[in-house]
């Protein structure tokens, strides 16, 4: 027989396939903050400007949008200034594209860590998702400057910033345990990515508003989940028009599904990481 120390740790396999054990990512809750952190320094270290990389890249691609599709092509902007109606688009679509990019490649890079040492592998999703925040707050104050030249005040419903934000985390989340995952095992998904969120954006409403999407058109289109959530964001912050609550409703549910799914998948792979890496 053997005696286990008082402060011995048994790993087991997972029992069953919604034995999820999200308990355990609280638990290491401390490795979470320093991976987030560690994501940050990482990507701004022995850089000229640090992080006004964070600003530039939407400010430019704004710009590009509003010579192309806001001057020369003539895209409605729903009665907004193009440069706010694009740039306000392109925050939470940033954020997206970038929590992905790092976040499907995470599990491969860490893999030195994953085969030494437990810890729970949903952590890795989970924190390289939440870094390009800070990327988005710095992106977002720069909004706010430019809604002042143009003389657009916030309205009420800019307390349901946070709900759009944190679909559009949950958004990022889902697809990145998807992609995550099916990255360990088949590495050309993380080739894919970059082609995956340029098909994506003009997918999305970024450059363009829904009322371009012809009405019979319209829930088929909401099955792609950021379009509520940028729909949602220009909402309210602009208060440009009315919210289509059905396609944000959609939007949402999908949301949840493929997170959902998402959790399932990866807790189900995530037993092999260690051999397959």
């Amino acid at each position: 027989m053997t005696t286990l120390k008082q402060d011995a740790v048994i790993i087991q396999p997972s029992r069953g396939l919604f034995h999820l054990d999200l308990g355990a990512v609280c638990h290491y809750r401390e490795l979470l903050y320093f991976l987030v952190w560690r994501d940050i320094k990482v990507r701004y270290k022995q850089t000229v400007i640090g992080g006004a990389w964070a600003i530039l890249q939407p400010l430019m691609t704004m710009l590009i949008f509003a010579v192309i599709f806001g001057r020369f092509a003539k895209i409605p902007s729903d009665g907004l200034p193009y440069p706010i109606f694009a740039y306000a688009g392109l925050l939470p679509w940033t954020y997206f594209s970038q929590a992905i990019g790092r976040s499907v490649a995470g599990l491969v890079s860490d893999a030195s860590m994953i085969r030494k040492v437990y810890f729970p592998r949903l952590i890795i999703p989970l924190a390289l998702t939440a870094a390009p925040v800070l990327d988005f707050v710095l992106s977002f104050l720069v909004l706010l400057g430019m809604m002042a030249w143009f003389g657009i005040t916030p309205t009420r419903g800019a307390l349901a910033l946070p709900l759009f934000l944190l679909l559009a985390f949950l958004t990022a989340l889902s697809a990145s345990l998807w992609l995550s995952a099916l990255n360990v095992r088949y590495r050309d998904v993380g080739h894919t990515i970059p082609f995956l969120t340029q098909i994506w954006m003009y997918a999305s409403p970024v450059a363009y508003p829904t009322s371009l999407v012809p009405e019979q058109w319209r829930l088929l289109y909401s099955l792609n989940p950021m379009a509520g959530v940028i729909e949602g964001f220009r909402w309210a912050l602009l208060g440009n028009k009315s919210p289509d609550i059905l396609a944000m409703a959609v939007s949402a549910a999908v949301v949840l599904v493929l997170l959902a799914g998402g959790i399932l998948y990866f807790k189900r792979m995530e037993r092999t990481f260690a051999d397959v890496i």
